[in-house]
């Protein structure tokens, strides 16, 4: 596996090439692609982009790949805190983070970024990309931001705990027409 690991290049996604492969790695692990069994093993990722959205979000904050023999195996989509009404499914998200508190402030307080979705095709989950994939895009905004700010399904306890295990905090949690859905915060200055 670190033969593999090391010819993995995480990089931000410039080309049409990279957007679109970016689409077809979500559309594989969405949650209306996968069963409740995969769901539950797996994790699945809940938002929908277009190529033209993911190229706004591009111009806004990188938006990092990984690549494995030229092709995207995983991506960590990042969003700024001024985008808060440009991806309609996500707008009770930013609703939440208003008024979810951490450390006695109001998410809003801080300088923020979004964890737009994270995702590793199957074939390289296990080598610790997740973790890389957020370092890398931390690094890529150089200490511009104070946390990171994401929320993750009730039901995908996957994710739940890949991401407390690389250093996420449950900040909040709140129900909407989806289902419940915890807030969860990665503090960058820690």
């Amino acid at each position: 596996m670190n033969k593999v690991l090391s010819a993995i290049i995480l990089q931000p996604a410039v080309s049409d090439t990279d957007f679109k492969e970016i689409i077809e790695l979500q559309r594989e692990n969405h949650y209306k692609s996968l069963n409740a069994q995969q769901q539950q093993e797996q994790g699945f990722v809940f938002a929908e982009h277009t190529i033209g959205m993911l190229k706004l979000m591009s111009a806004k904050i990188p938006q990092l790949v990984a690549l494995h023999e030229g092709r995207v195996i995983g991506y960590n989509l990042a969003m700024t805190a001024t985008m808060e009404t440009d991806l309609q499914s996500l707008e009770p998200m930013f609703r939440e983070f208003h008024k979810t508190l951490y450390k006695g402030r109001v998410l809003t307080d801080y300088n923020f970024f979004v964890g737009g979705q994270v995702c590793v095709a199957n074939d390289f989950r296990g080598l610790g990309l997740l973790n890389k994939l957020y370092h890398a895009t931390a690094d890529a905004v150089n200490g511009i931001y104070d946390l990171c700010v994401t929320e993750i399904s009730f039901i995908n306890n996957h994710s739940l705990k890949a991401h407390q295990k690389m250093g996420f905090e449950i900040a909040g949690s709140h129900i909407d027409d989806f289902g419940g859905w915890y807030v969860v915060v990665w503090d960058l200055r820690a």
